[in-house]
């Protein structure tokens, strides 16, 4: 008796672990979005407690908060991360002619830039204003500019590194200069009385979402059938 030809199974790509982070950071995203819309109370109680509290100790530490203004001004502005975007993409198509990939990197930035202004445009929630500001401002609050740009180009170039395969001091000295420029971006715009800390939640969560939707796509556009 003749055993019958079975075809090969195809084998079903490995999703990348990026995917599994995207529905619940949109849901995390879409809540906190719609809780500062609403003016939800326990929110808006807990954003000006906090905020209180670190206008006090900025306007009690000048020396710290002019340190804080510095980073946030000049280390970690948005300018900045976008030249180290356009820097990187540069590398990318220089050293590897990796056309496509330094193409997404700049779009995936680009998009983030307008999701974050289209939301303050949407949202319009008005910054904290206080009688003896120690910085300023401009636009609306929501979501932090500074925190969601740091924690797109963060993440990106963390995504770069791993699929070049950076060594283990790099990628460990690497992973440490991501966090603490997107944690303490976040953290010194509210010291600085220029956010409420649910603005810099909403700029880590979007922030991230962005990052994982473009890793998830990129991977899917250069798994496509037509690109081998």
């Amino acid at each position: 008796m003749r055993t019958p030809h079975l075809a090969p199974r195809l084998r079903r790509p490995v999703p990348h672990p990026a995917a599994r982070l995207v529905v619940p950071l949109a849901l995390a995203s879409v809540l906190l979005l719609t809780l500062v819309a609403i003016d939800w109370h326990p929110l808006i109680t807990l954003d000006g407690d906090i905020a209180r509290a670190t206008h006090r100790w900025a306007v009690d530490e000048p020396g710290l908060t002019h340190a804080f203004r510095i980073l946030t001004d000049w280390v970690w502005d948005p300018l900045t991360m976008r030249l180290l975007v356009a820097a990187v993409a540069v590398w990318l198509v220089w050293r590897h002619s990796a056309w496509w990939l330094a193409l997404w990197l700049v779009l995936a930035c680009a998009l983030g830039t307008m999701l974050q202004q289209g939301l303050k445009a949407a949202v319009g929630r008005a910054r904290p204003v206080w009688p003896d500001p120690v910085d300023s401002a401009h636009y609306a609050a929501f979501p932090s500019g500074h925190a969601m740009t740091a924690t797109v180009v963060g993440g990106l170039m963390l995504w770069l590194l791993r699929r070049y395969g950076a060594g283990a001091v790099v990628w460990r000295t690497a992973v440490a200069v991501a966090s603490v420029s997107v944690v303490g971006v976040g953290l010194t715009r509210i010291w600085l009385g220029v956010h409420w800390p649910s603005d810099v939640l909403g700029g880590w969560l979007l922030g991230a979402l962005v990052v994982a939707l473009a890793v998830v796509s990129y991977e899917r556009f250069e798994s496509a059938p037509e690109r081998h």
